[in-house]
Parts: C-alpha cells; sequence; structure tokens
C-alpha cells in the first residue's frame, strides 16, 4: 500500500469524502470552461512566454546545494533534498552539506526523487 495514505478508515474516508467533494468542483468547473469556450470566437494565440531568469541573479535567492523538509502534513518523515528538487516544495529550508550528512545520520530519510543520501 501507499505510504502517504493513513492506515485507519475513519481518516480513509474522510479522504474519500473530500476527493469526492472535490473532483465534483473541479468537473463543474470543466463544464463551465468549455461552456465558455463554445461561446467566445476563436482568440489569437498567446504571446510566447519570456525565458525563466536564472537561480541566482538581482531580486533571486540563490538555490541551495541542501534543503531539510519537516515531517507534517503530506511528508510523514524529515526528508532531505537537493536544493533543486522539486519535491521538496516551497517549505524545503536551506541547509549545508554537514547538516544534511548528520540529519541522515540521525533519521531523516534522503528524498526518493533526488536521493541525496550518495551526494552529501
Amino acid at each position: 500500500m501507499d505510504d502517504d495514505l493513513p492506515p485507519d478508515l475513519p481518516r480513509l474516508r474522510t479522504l474519500e469524502t473530500w476527493a469526492a467533494h472535490y473532483l465534483t468542483r473541479i468537473r463543474a468547473r470543466i463544464a463551465a470552461a468549455e461552456r465558455q469556450q463554445q461561446t467566445q470566437p476563436p482568440q489569437a494565440p498567446a504571446p510566447k512566454a519570456k525565458p525563466a531568469r536564472p537561480a541566482a541573479g538581482p531580486g533571486r535567492a540563490r538555490t541551495p546545494d541542501w534543503g531539510l523538509a519537516q515531517a507534517g502534513i503530506g511528508v510523514p518523515t524529515t526528508e532531505i533534498h537537493r536544493g533543486d528538487c522539486w519535491a521538496g516544495g516551497r517549505s524545503l529550508v536551506p541547509v549545508s552539506a554537514e547538516r544534511a550528512r548528520a540529519e541522515l545520520a540521525g533519521g531523516a530519510q534522503p528524498c526518493a526523487v533526488c536521493r541525496p543520501a550518495g551526494f552529501c
């Protein structure tokens, strides 16, 4: 079974109810968008997006080498990530390589996506 779901039936039922409600909202939004698209004339293609800014530069924080995701909602245990890992989310706390090693030695789990254990 997946490790990201709660093991007990009451919480699973709560998640099921929430997911069904959210799916109903998504389907209603899709239907509204389809109706709106049918009533509007075709538009010219949208202008192309500007290229992304580099990770470092004026007004931008440097991408950390390592990050720590604390245990909480959606994260069952503390996880160590590479700084550029997409799975770390926005709550990734930048840490040094030494702190990442110490956290891994202390029981933190390495991210299954970026696999930092072999690098730090």
